[in-house]
């Protein structure tokens, strides 16, 4: 696997690179951080993980570029701590988001689950369900009603499968969080949160109204409204 790391501390690319490669996950970075779209798209990495502070142009700018051309997961690393920057992040599309300092391991487990889940996961299920009327395309990671569509993220996608695994039934928090990380040690409770009320607004703008419903203190429920 290949891994994009835009990062401009050396000394924390090269200790990053060092680590995953011993796990056999190629790192490579950007020659410029004024083109780093041009090593993107020459490289077609697997994995995107980037700073927000940058050379040029911040973090953000950059993950806005590379979700206009694709749907790579990306995964944010900052020493920034405020909330804001999390959300805002998340509402970009980003994956996930890890303050530093961090924990080589907390960093590496997130990258094998991302990885595992977005590139193994999907050759288990089917590619193209039913729901409300609706077409679930997995591969493409679309939901269509009717003539409108919404293009959902990784985490949106990897949630409303596992949702319509248990149609009408509540599925916990906890093990949402447990599939989606593999180990509730480093799942934020708030991304969770993030990710289930961006995809709601999603499904509500081509028409699917009401159909992942909340129940305090239980979960989530996936329900059939149309048919």
């Amino acid at each position: 696997m290949k891994i994009f790391l835009i990062e401009d501390d050396a000394a924390i690319f090269e200790t990053i690179s060092e680590r995953f490669n011993s796990w056999d996950l190629d790192v490579i970075g950007p020659s410029d951080f004024q083109k780093i779209m041009d090593t993107f798209i020459e490289a077609k990495p697997h994995l995107v993980i980037i700073d927000i502070q940058l050379p040029a142009f911040d973090g953000f700018h950059w993950c806005r570029e590379i979700r206009s051309v694709s749907k790579v997961p990306i995964i944010f690393l900052s020493s920034r701590d405020h909330p804001m920057d999390m959300v805002m992040a998340m509402q970009m599309g980003a994956d996930d988001f890890i303050q530093k300092p961090f924990h080589m391991e907390v960093l590496l487990a997130k990258v094998q689950a991302i990885l595992r889940r977005t590139y193994d996961y999907v050759d288990e299920q089917p590619e193209i369900s039913r729901w409300n009327s609706a077409t679930v395309d997995y591969a493409k990671g679309t939901v269509r009603l009717g003539n409108r569509t919404c293009d959902l993220t990784k985490n949106e996608l990897f949630i409303l499968r596992v949702l319509l695994q248990h149609v009408d039934q509540v599925v916990s928090r906890d093990e949402l969080m447990r599939k989606l990380w593999d180990d509730e040690r480093f799942v934020n409770d708030n991304t969770l949160s993030v990710n289930v009320n961006r995809l709601r607004v999603k499904l509500e703008e081509i028409g699917l109204e009401n159909v992942i419903i909340t129940k305090k203190g239980l979960g989530y429920i996936a329900v059939n409204v149309m048919e």
